[in-house]
């Protein structure tokens, strides 16, 4: 299952119709019947609106409303457009001489469903004039009732990255014609898309690198396999390296997190002054100082003994020092395994290592992962954060690639590059939006990692999980009382809905 850029799509048209020998009108057509599908569903009595532009995305509501015209549905059509492409005139004149008629003024209260076909996924700016004011009035009638349908992305939004610089459509459903868009996932995209549908009409893609929507199915096969003849040295050694009096929260998240990831052994190194915080309260974890204090301190003997476990989480709640900038550079020369990076490991990097970060991970001997939240991404790529968010996929793609490290950009929606492959995790809330969710990320990862995986793998399922629990624990107690805790408690359910019935093809993304 992949997500296309707008390029990617109009490349894949483009094939289809030149290699494939499909004509542009019959994907025009076959796009409305999907839509007018769709709209019957989502209104199966009322009178229907269909609301176009001037674009192929209006020739597809024209087809929309002709086809649900004829099934015996009352439909109005509103036009607004000062030139229109040639397929969308063709089916203008269709809807003409079918006895259609279109007008540019919206009625309200009259309608039980809009089908929103005004701009489609190459729209960039903001909606200004006539525009905004019809995206307004359809907003309006949505909170009176109305439903909304949007043809491949809600009229407003930026096609490649999701911003709304103004106002858009707010869909109800979103009907990605052919592949999902990345527009109607990333940034606002992802709260004014609604529920995302697919309408496969044929539209075949060009051998290409696209980024894969994680789903289910894509999870399950990549799951360490566990058999019965199976003890606990199998499923491997994780160490979580973390805390410090200020943040005695995120090691205990972490490792917590880490035991409900299928892990055979895991191990929490805290500073000496915070150990006892620990004693009986994850009476599974093997505990350990990490350094003399209350914060972290390099100690190299300490450090060596790391060395011997399958995956380290090293950086959440240490705070930012040269000390930890120390721990990551020793791990990053000396250890073989999977190293998760996160937070504060990355924070010192940036504060202490910023201009050593090529030499640092060129020579490094372990699969390394990044996980930073956009702000600690903007740190240490120099990038803005304003820059990162129009182009995200972008921007950790050429990251990792620079330096030869796997990165997971946290966010609404997380992206998983290794500067090649390209995953991109939808699943999870506006409950994550708390601090220690990121605690409990880099502890499934850990987990996961020292199971066998690798850490693009190990990313790539954790955040997929994580982001299921979270929705799982919000379906129980809501989005404004979750925390990160309530996230761990609800893993086990996680995998179990990952396990259960993979393939069943049924699961709603």
């Amino acid at each position: 299952m992949y997500i296309l850029t707008n390029g990617q799509m109009r490349e894949a048209d483009k094939y289809t119709i030149r290699d494939c020998n499909m004509q542009s009108l019959v994907l025009m057509e076959r796009a409305g019947e999907a839509l007018a599908n769709e709209a019957e569903k989502l209104a199966p009595k009322g009178k229907i609106v269909c609301v176009c532009g001037g674009g192929n995305n209006g020739g597809d509501g024209f087809v929309c409303a002709r086809i649900l015209s004829r099934r015996g549905r009352e439909v109005d059509v509103l036009f607004f457009s000062e030139k229109t492409s040639e397929d969308c005139f063709t089916n203008y004149s269709r809807w003409i001489e079918d006895g259609g008629q279109v007008c540019d003024d919206f009625i309200k209260n009259v309608y039980a469903l809009a089908v929103d076909c005004l701009f489609g996924t190459g729209f960039h700016g903001g909606l200004n004039g006539k525009y905004a004011q019809i995206a307004q009035e359809l907003n309006d009638e949505k909170k009176r009732g109305m439903k909304i349908l949007s043809a491949d992305i809600p009229s407003g939004v930026n096609g490649d990255n999701g911003r709304v610089e103004t106002v858009a459509v707010q869909a109800d459903v979103t009907l990605c014609i052919g592949e999902r868009k990345l527009g109607a996932i990333l940034n606002d995209g992802i709260d004014y898309s609604g529920e995302i549908a697919c309408a496969d009409i044929g539209i075949r893609l060009p051998k290409n690198t696209y980024a894969e929507l994680l789903n289910k199915e894509s999870i399950y096969r990549t799951l360490p396999e566990r058999k019965r003849n199976s003890h606990k040295g199998v499923y491997g050694r994780a160490a979580i390296v973390a805390g410090s009096a200020q943040y005695t929260g995120a090691a205990y998240l972490s490792a917590a997190a880490c035991l409900r990831s299928g892990v055979g052994y895991t191990s929490l190194y805290v500073p000496q002054d915070i150990l006892p915080y620990y004693v009986l309260k994850l009476p599974e974890v093997l505990l350990f100082s990490s350094n003399e204090g209350d914060r972290y301190e390099f100690n190299e003997e300490i450090m060596r003994g790391l060395l011997v476990y399958d995956s380290i989480a090293f950086g959440m709640g240490m705070g930012v020092s040269m000390a930890v900038a120390l721990g990551v550079k020793y791990l990053l020369e000396q250890f073989t395994g999977r190293l998760v990076l996160d937070a504060d490991a990355l924070n010192s990097l940036a504060v202490y290592e910023k201009e050593n970060l090529p030499k640092l991970f060129q020579n490094k001997k372990c699969d390394v992962l990044l996980t930073p939240h956009v702000k600690e991404f903007s740190r240490l790529s120099g990038k803005a954060v304003q820059e990162i968010l129009n182009d995200p996929i972008q921007k950790t793609q050429t990251f990792a690639k620079e330096y030869g490290v796997n990165v997971l950009l946290k966010n609404a929606v997380s992206i998983l590059s290794d500067g090649e492959r390209i995953a991109i995790s939808v699943t999870g809330t506006s409950g994550q939006a708390k601090g220690g969710s990121g605690d409990v990320l880099s502890g499934v990862i850990a987990g996961l990692c020292a199971s066998g995986l690798s850490a693009f793998d190990g990313a790539k399922v954790a955040a997929y999980i994580t982001g299921k629990a979270a929705e799982i624990a919000a379906g129980e107690l809501g989005e404004y009382s979750l925390t990160a805790t309530d996230c761990i408690s609800h893993l086990g359910k996680a995998f179990l809905f990952v396990s259960k019935n993979a393939n069943d093809g049924g699961e709603n993304e």
